[in-house]
């Protein structure tokens, strides 16, 4: 049975999720109606599992199986820069936002369970999977395909940024 989700929950996770991501550079998809499908989606899979796991994915219920299927997951940022917008399009990027593209179709790029697991951070070997980007500016780091449009810190677009190690 689906848990029972209030309008006005709703409103507030949305009203958070949209502070939060327009502070970070990030955007909300501007389709009003489906992003809140999503939210209540997040709401259902926080009464579940306790946590807010993608609402277009199948968590196992299991919180550290699970960690990067948590909005936002992992796979978010490789989203909007190759996609315009993440697996669910709760994020898009800001051309989609703005109306001025659409948005790919996105492809899962979540591995199958048993890769996952022959991935964990012990199998890595100490060498970084992704280039770390850093913001000229602030001195912002992130590790990703490439850097972010906004820097989340200073706000400053992409092309302030240079790969760092």
């Amino acid at each position: 049975m689906q848990p029972e989700i209030s309008d006005e929950e709703i409103d507030r996770l949305y009203e958070a999720l949209d502070r939060e991501a327009e502070a970070g550079g990030y955007h909300l998809n501007p389709d009003t109606a489906f992003t809140r499908d999503l939210v209540r989606g997040l709401l259902v899979n926080m009464e579940r599992y306790g946590y807010f796991s993608c609402p277009c994915r199948l968590a196992a219920d299991n919180r550290a199986e699970d960690t990067d299927i948590i909005c936002p997951c992992d796979y978010r940022d490789p989203d909007l820069t190759d996609y315009g917008a993440c697996y669910c399009a709760l994020y898009v990027s800001g051309d989609v936002a703005a109306g001025m593209r659409k948005s790919d179709p996105v492809p899962e790029r979540r591995p199958p369970r048993a890769q996952r697991k022959a991935a964990s951070p012990q199998a890595v070997g100490g060498s970084l999977p992704l280039p770390v980007w850093r913001c000229r500016v602030c001195g912002y780091l992130c590790a990703r395909e490439a850097p972010p449009e906004i820097c989340p810190i200073c706000r400053v677009p992409r092309e302030r940024f240079e790969r760092f190690m």
